[in-house]
């Protein structure tokens, strides 16, 4: 298991960072926050700011993982477990919580009889033994109380006031002792819950004996989740039938290394991790050096895009960005991609992993920007430069519908998709070719969308793909040659031309309406035709835009002779052709309609023409 492996050194190089978990605690999300005094006398409570709940407790292997029974936490729990005086003012069916309490005060005890022990632990112990705590929260405004002395419908950031968690403050000599931040309180139990093992079996992680441990943390996305990676609670269904006996057979972690792997896989996510529904991404380095995001474009990488708007520029700019200020890789140094996913809310399983070498995995980062890189209108500059894909900007393209004006797909379909790019991306795979024909498709039928800026977005993507996959065809895989960048005269591509003609159509009628008229070209209103068939579309659009040319003699004079120019360059045959055009014509459409747009000329030009 190399994922555990790499995770237990990444745990081993931050583990003096301030947001690791120590070994043997966990998080959970605080509602009321309790001060008391050294002597344990209640001195204060509050309620916990909803951007201050997470909070470091220590956990056993039986709480970390507790869903139903009876499984106190060691310290900071929940009223249910805490409150000697619970039963008093509870109803339904856990109005009788003795045995949580009884079995809480003996753990908490234990511990403070131990060699282990800390001031704040005893402190803590000697206020919950005189089990009053819910009164002195009542008394404290906190609790609030129905007609009949119970607990009223009150909740605290949508948890109910009687399932609320509470951590403690101990007000000492030395001054306050927050037990959620306190090393020396993380050590103390570190060394009393490890002195409590006495199993000495074979660790199949690391090849060593120890302490071996079948109940493994959850919470790795966040402080709520109970999905977990290694499960093994399950002897009666499928869980081992065919393949062991029982689960020792089946995997045996030692309690040490699943723990340090666990808490720095949640220090990673924490860190550097994106989610897309269910799917929770995160990339690092071995030697915890600079990894750049593997879904983000060019643009949204570089902080001075205004500096690149030429292919020179950009691929300077784009090896300096993906070294992060390298100029060399160290051999040892490797880059893991991992990509989580939850089917049910108790599995959390593997979705993606990857582990590639420094040097590779920035080359095929290099390799996936500079391919996919495309002339894009950039909405934030207000002006036209090369960036590449992002993979979010690619799901929305693919299965996005229109949102407040913008091109937006369910998140769920989006993560799928990443998952399906992240190998072309970070290990140099081949595109899925569907993904380049559905992106085609979209790109060919303009008047589904209501914004013209959102289908320019999905030619855009669509031609970036397009390139990309003729490139790694060896340039061959659409026509013979290399997809430029800008409009090339050269190309005799069948597809490519009648692409060139449709770009002349819809600039040629557009150019003929007033100032604020805003109409749908015919070239766009038969654009998915024409991409079917296009000889036969084409005498459409040639007729109905005729009538707009004859408005305008310098309009009829300029796009008259290029339509021809673009029509000798095919065939009687090919441009007889009727049958479905290849992708390259999107290709055509493109660049010609920006070379267009560039040489647009100004009113008192076309008056002098």
């Amino acid at each position: 298991m190399s994922w555990t492996n790499e995770l237990y050194k990444v745990y081993e190089l931050a583990e003096t960072d301030k947001d690791m978990l120590p070994i043997s605690h966990s998080t959970a999300n605080a509602q009321i926050e309790v001060t008391v005094s050294e002597e344990g006398e209640f001195v204060s409570a509050s309620a916990v700011d909803k951007e201050n709940t997470v909070t470091i407790i220590p956990v056993t292997e039986d709480s970390g993982v507790r869903t139903n029974g009876i499984n106190p936490m060691p310290l900071a729990d929940k009223l249910l477990y805490i409150a000697g005086d619970y039963s008093n003012y509870a109803k339904g069916k856990r109005s009788d919580n003795s045995e949580y309490f009884s079995a809480y005060m003996k753990q908490l005890g234990e511990w403070c009889k131990s060699e282990y022990s800390h001031f704040a632990v005893a402190s803590v112990y000697a206020y919950l033994e005189k089990q009053q705590l819910i009164r002195d929260l009542i008394q404290c405004g906190i609790i609030e109380l129905d007609e009949d002395g119970k607990f009223a419908d009150k909740k605290f950031n949508n948890i109910a006031q009687e399932d609320s968690f509470v951590r403690f403050i101990v007000s000492g000599k030395s001054g306050l002792c927050y037990t959620w931040q306190d090393k020396k309180l993380y050590k103390c139990f570190q060394d009393h819950y490890e002195s409590s093992f006495d199993s000495n079996d074979l660790s199949y992680a690391d090849g060593k004996r120890g302490a071996v441990t079948y109940k493994h943390p959850s919470k790795i996305r966040n402080s709520g989740d109970k999905a977990k990676l290694i499960s093994a609670n399950d002897s009666s269904n499928y869980t081992f039938r065919g393949r062991f006996l029982n689960k020792e057979e089946a995997v045996a972690v030692s309690y040490e290394f699943s723990q340090k792997m666990h808490n720095a896989l949640k220090w990673l996510v924490s860190k550097q991790s994106r989610s897309y529904d269910s799917l929770t991404l995160v990339t690092w380095n071995s030697a915890l050096g600079y990894v750049p995001s593997v879904t983000k474009s060019v643009f949204e990488l570089f902080d001075d895009v205004e500096e690149y708007d030429t292919i020179p520029k950009f691929s300077e700019k784009l090896n300096k960005k993906l070294m992060g200020g390298k100029t060399d890789f160290d051999p040892a140094d490797k880059v893991m991609i991992m990509g989580l996913d939850a089917a049910t809310t108790g599995r959390l399983s593997i979705a993606l992993y990857a582990e590639l070498m420094e040097s590779d995995f920035y080359a095929n980062l290099k390799r996936w920007h500079s391919e996919t890189v495309w002339s894009r209108y950039n909405g934030k500059l207000g002006k036209t430069v090369e960036d590449s894909c992002s993979l979010p900007q690619i799901a929305n393209c693919l299965y996005g519908n229109e949102q407040n004006g913008f091109l937006s797909c369910d998140k769920k379909l989006m993560g799928d998709v990443i998952l399906r790019l992240l190998p072309c991306v970070a290990e140099g795979k081949r595109l899925p070719h569907d993904i380049v024909m559905i992106l085609c498709e979209r790109a060919s039928a303009p008047l589904s969308y209501e914004k013209e800026y959102n289908h320019r977005t999905i030619i855009e993507n669509a031609c970036a793909l397009i390139r990309k996959e003729q490139a790694e065809h060896d340039n061959k895989l659409y026509y013979k040659g290399e997809i430029k960048m800008a409009y090339d005269p050269n190309c005799t591509d069948r597809s490519y031309l009648y692409g060139c003609l449709l770009a002349i159509a819809d600039k040629a009628e557009s150019d003929t309406y007033d100032a604020n008229e805003k109409r749908v070209t015919n070239a766009r209103r038969f654009w998915n035709a024409f991409s079917s068939r296009p000889y036969q579309t084409w005498k459409i659009i040639e007729e109905r835009l005729e009538p707009y040319l004859e408005k305008e003699q310098w309009a009829m004079k300029k796009y008259t002779k290029l339509i021809n120019e673009i029509m000798m360059k095919m065939s009687p045959e090919e441009f007889a052709d009727n049958s479905k055009l290849s992708p390259m014509y999107l290709i055509g459409y493109h660049h010609y309609n920006a070379m267009l747009w560039n040489n647009n000329k100004t009113a008192d030009d076309k008056e002098e023409e």
